[in-house]
């Protein structure tokens, strides 16, 4: 009998465990990470870079998605704030800066969006391209919101940038799901001139269909799956590639891509393993000391 009731003690406590750690792991994906800003460092080395793009620092910021819990106008501001205040050559919007849907969040229209993100384009040359929820939210009147704050607009076309004694083109494309990516009229208007061509694009899943001229991708999408444990992943496949290009810098057969994981959430209010980050490229040339 003693036994028993050690042993239905033993479950007692065991289960009251459980529950607490589901409250704490709830409470940490639900509130305090996606409340989280970190600003993650990165050096991508190209084999291309001319020796004046040597150490270029871009600053890419993803799927801002302005009004999904924890991520409202305040954050956004916290953001511009560290954007503007950095010392980034560029900065570089991957897309989706309004939300569709997510479970708890409020709709910020983008022309709010657009005016929080003035203290950045008033320091910085900022480029930028739609998402898919752009697209769902309005495309054009989410492109003249962002012009109108200062934000050079690219989707499905090319610009030519100067900065930090750099010089490299600039190819906008359309969003894959949404945008109607045409990436010859991106490239139509780059000369071969052997200077570098990084890409803009929100999903990338177009990766692979870049021409070979291409020096970088960069692009948003993916959010990291959004919850990403260890020894398993992201638990959510972020693109019809899975996790090939789910975050981070990845380099296949001498390509390079770049995928933020992002500022906010879609659909659940939740990050786990995947903080809101503003991510800091710093472009070497390859074997450059």
């Amino acid at each position: 009998m003693m036994r028993w009731q050690w042993r239905r003690r033993w479950l007692q406590w065991g289960a009251w465990l459980a529950f607490g750690g589901l409250l704490f792991l709830c409470a940490w994906g639900f509130v305090w990470e996606p409340s989280q800003l970190v600003q993650r460092d990165y050096v991508v080395a190209l084999g291309d870079l001319p020796p004046e793009c040597d150490g270029l620092r871009i600053d890419v910021l993803a799927d801002i998605h302005t009004g999904s819990p924890n991520n409202d106008l305040a954050k956004l501001d916290r953001i511009a704030t560290a954007v503007a205040g950095g010392d980034a050559d560029v900065v570089l919007l991957a897309g989706d800066y309004v939300i569709l849907s997510v479970f708890l969040g409020k709709y910020v229209d983008a022309a709010v969006v657009a005016r929080h993100l003035r203290p950045v384009t008033s320091r910085k040359q900022v480029y930028g391209v739609l998402g898919n929820h752009d697209w769902w939210k309005d495309g054009a009147k989410v492109r003249a919101s962002m012009e109108g704050a200062g934000v050079t607009m690219v989707d499905n076309r090319s610009v030519r940038v100067e900065a930090g004694g750099c010089t490299f083109w600039l190819a906008g494309i359309g969003d894959l799901w949404e945008g109607r990516p045409d990436i010859a009229a991106a490239y139509a208007g780059i000369p071969e001139d052997g200077r570098p061509v990084i890409a803009l694009t929100h999903n990338p899943d177009l990766f692979p269909e870049l021409p070979a001229r291409t020096s970088l991708l960069v692009a948003g999408h993916t959010h990291g799956g959004q919850v990403t444990l260890p020894l398993v992943g992201a638990l959510v496949d972020p693109s019809k590639l899975g996790d090939r290009y789910s975050q981070g810098h990845v380099e296949e057969g001498g390509e390079h891509v770049f995928v933020s994981p992002g500022l906010g959430t879609s659909i659940l209010p939740v990050r786990f393993g995947i903080p809101p980050e503003i991510s800091r490229l710093t472009l070497r040339r390859a074997g450059a000391k």
